[in-house]
């Protein structure tokens, strides 16, 4: 985990909330407080039964926040399954630096927890999100250095942090090099979630039910969404998953003849960023498993 700038605990979360939300919805305000979530930026709690709490605990998470807050709103309405609307927007006060989030409670549980071999239901769902995602985006679309770019551009650091990466580095090589020798994404940059791992995904009764945390959201090359078909599947999933990812290919969907071998760079490169013991790292070791299965089926 990296180093974070502010101690965020239940304490500063509803001295934020009382001091705040409370001014303009006191019945919101007044909700039980539940820690969901320590990821790398931010702090989540869950507030009542319908909303929850996003509050940065480093400065390069700030500016993100503010990417959800602006542009959520706007993708929302377009995705067939839920995402976590932000309802109000939170500003610094006088013991806290940064602006912070109330957004839509999302229902289900995270992919993350579910068993490997109950994912497969959930492929086709998630592949026609993404395709829906993967419009057209504006010119003032949020920047992102560490998503939807070309790899090359990350070609020093990834391979050097493949290299240090505890864990079996020359499939994770394989892949980096495979994805830098294939042809560069040379469409309109689409708008991309930016982090759709199975802890961003959620699931309920079979299906997928949401995706969550949008604060790596920006445009570019889709394959970096595409990854997820090494993070979150087995073979078979993953198989369904770019079946229905090719059929929207077939229909005019930006997607180009090299867009999974970027995307399995994509999942390497992600992967070599997970420290042991960290929330990710089984998604980490994971996708390493995934990469060295398909490369021992071609």
């Amino acid at each position: 985990m990296p180093p974070h700038d502010v101690e965020v605990d239940l304490t500063l979360v509803r001295r934020l909330v009382d001091t705040q939300l409370a001014a303009v919805d006191p019945a919101a305000a007044a909700g039980r407080l539940t820690l969901l979530a320590q990821g790398w930026d931010n702090v989540v709690y869950r507030l009542g039964d319908d909303l929850t709490v996003r509050v940065p605990r480093r400065v390069l998470a700030a500016g993100l926040v503010e990417h959800e807050a602006r542009w959520v709103p706007v993708l929302a309405p377009r995705l067939p399954v839920a995402v976590p609307v932000p309802v109000f927007h939170g500003m610094p006060d006088a013991g806290y630096p940064y602006p912070w989030l109330v957004c839509r409670w999302v229902p289900g549980q995270d992919v993350g927890r579910l068993p490997l071999a109950e994912r497969g239901a959930l492929a086709l769902d998630l592949a026609d999100t993404l395709v829906v995602l993967h419009r057209p985006a504006p010119a003032d679309a949020p920047e992102n250095l560490y998503r939807g770019t070309p790899l090359a551009s990350r070609d020093d650091v990834v391979r050097a942090r493949i290299r240090s990466w505890d864990g079996p580095r020359q499939v994770l090589l394989d892949a980096w090099d495979d994805a830098l020798a294939a042809p560069l994404y040379d469409g309109p940059p689409v708008w991309l979630h930016g982090d759709p791992h199975p802890l961003n995904l959620a699931h309920e009764h079979g299906r997928l039910s949401g995706l969550l945390d949008f604060g790596d959201v920006t445009s570019g090359d889709p394959a970096s969404d595409l990854a997820t078909a090494w993070w979150t599947f087995d073979a078979a999933a993953r198989d369904t998953f770019r079946g229905r990812i090719e059929a929207a290919r077939a229909a005019g969907a930006p997607y180009d003849s090299g867009v999974w071998s970027r995307a399995a760079g994509w999942a390497a490169s992600f992967a070599s960023a997970m420290e042991p013991g960290s929330p990710l790292d089984a998604v980490a070791q994971h996708t390493a498993r995934q990469l060295a299965l398909d490369r021992d089926r071609s």
